[in-house]
Parts: C-alpha cells; sequence; structure tokens
C-alpha cells in the first residue's frame, strides 16, 4: 500500500529555467511519477525561448495539464490552433509552438510532459 506523501512547489526536485529568464518548470518527483509547474511570463513562446536549447523546431513532449492562470496559445504542426486559459485542462501531443497571451503570467500543471 502507498503511503500518503504531500510536496510543495515551493520546494521543487529540479528547476529548468527557459532562457532568458522568461519563464521555468519547477518538476516534483514522485518515484516514477512527475508532476511539473510551468510559469511562462508575458512574451514566452517555445519556438523562441525553449526550441534553440531541445534544437528542434517544434515541441516534440505529450502535455496532459491544467491552466492555473494566465492563457496560453498552442498552435499545432498541422495548423491546428487553441487558446488555452484559466480552469481549462488540455491534451496536446507532440508537434507543437506555445505562446503566452496577453500581460499575466500563464502558469500550467503538467502530469505528462
Amino acid at each position: 500500500m502507498s503511503k500518503l506523501t504531500v510536496r510543495r512547489f515551493s520546494r521543487p526536485d529540479e528547476v529548468r529555467p527557459f532562457g532568458d529568464g522568461t519563464g521555468r518548470a519547477e518538476i516534483l518527483d514522485f518515484g516514477g511519477a512527475t508532476v511539473g509547474r510551468g510559469i511562462f511570463h508575458p512574451g514566452w513562446r517555445w519556438s523562441r525561448h525553449v526550441g534553440p536549447i531541445t534544437g528542434t523546431a517544434s515541441c516534440e513532449v505529450a502535455h496532459s495539464g491544467y491552466c492555473a492562470s494566465g492563457r496560453m496559445h498552442v498552435r499545432m504542426d498541422d495548423g491546428l490552433e487553441a487558446e488555452i486559459g484559466p480552469g481549462d485542462y488540455a491534451l496536446i501531443p507532440p508537434g507543437h509552438d506555445a505562446w503566452v497571451v496577453g500581460d499575466e503570467p500563464c502558469v500550467f500543471l503538467d502530469f505528462a510532459g
């Protein structure tokens, strides 16, 4: 039987900054399962701030997550687009670009990426 485990994003296991200070991913590791909290500041765009780090033209990671605040626009490589906002849960397959919409940071909890 598993035991009750409580983790806090105020003390993540890992922090991955995005490029020039435009955001970060905070990672909690639950021994086989991870949860990430992405904090994306206005002006952040995957192709500009993460793509050069990964060396790929688009994000090749699948995401399954909840938007806690702010707004994010996602464009798939096939042209399909959607905007994610507070309270939305999104499944985002590999092969996409994304960027913050507006002047509020976007906070996205990712259970698969």
